[in-house]
C-alpha cells in the first residue's frame, strides 16, 4: 500500500502539478522498494543497460538539469556524463543512488517553490524560453514514461505489478 497520498481530484493547477509530480516520483521509489542492489542493477534485456538503478540515476540527473541548471540557473555540473547513468549503474549502490535522487528532488522542489508557473527558466532550451509549467509537464511525462519501464523491470525481477492501493 502507498505511504503517500493520491493526487486530489479537485485542486488548483499548481497544486495538481506538484501532487502528480510527487506521486510519480514516489511511484518510482515504490518500484525499487525491497530489492537488493544486485536486483536493482539487473538489466532489462541485455545488451540494454536499462535497470531500475539506472532509471533512478537518470531521473536524478533530469531533476538536476531542469530545476537547478535551467530553472534556477545554477552553475553546477551535470550529475553524470552523457548516458553514464545507464552504463555505469552496474557499480552503483542503492544507498548512494537513492540518496542522490532524494537530494536532487529536494533541491528541485526548493528551486521551483517561489517561481510562478508562468515564470521563465534562467536558462532556456535550444534558444527558447521555457516556463516552469512546461518543465513540470515535461517532468510528468519523463516520470510517467520511465515508471512504465520500471513496471516491466520490477515484474521481471519478482513478479510485482501495479503501484499499490491508489484509492483515496
Amino acid at each position: 500500500m502507498r505511504e503517500y497520498p493520491y493526487p486530489a481530484y479537485i485542486a488548483g493547477e499548481r497544486e495538481m502539478l506538484d501532487e502528480w509530480l510527487n506521486w510519480h516520483r514516489e511511484t518510482l521509489m515504490l518500484k525499487c522498494q525491497g530489492l537488493s542492489d544486485e536486483q536493482l542493477r539487473l538489466a532489462s534485456a541485455p545488451p540494454s543497460t536499462l535497470s531500475l538503478m539506472a532509471l533512478v540515476r537518470h531521473l536524478a540527473k533530469v531533476e538536476r538539469s531542469w530545476f537547478r541548471r535551467r530553472l534556477a540557473g545554477e552553475d553546477i555540473p551535470h550529475l553524470y556524463p552523457e548516458l553514464a547513468e545507464f552504463t555505469e549503474a552496474g557499480t552503483a549502490t542503492w544507498a548512494e543512488t537513492s540518496a542522490q535522487w532524494r537530494e536532487e528532488v529536494a533541491q528541485a522542489r526548493k528551486a521551483a517553490r517561489c517561481v510562478p508557473l508562468d515564470g521563465l527558466a534562467k536558462r532556456g532550451r535550444n534558444g527558447q524560453a521555457v516556463s516552469l509549467r512546461w518543465i513540470m509537464m515535461h517532468m510528468l511525462e519523463e516520470y510517467a514514461r520511465h515508471n512504465g519501464h520500471a513496471d516491466l523491470l520490477r515484474e521481471r525481477i519478482d513478479g510485482m505489478t501495479g503501484d499499490g492501493d491508489v484509492s483515496p
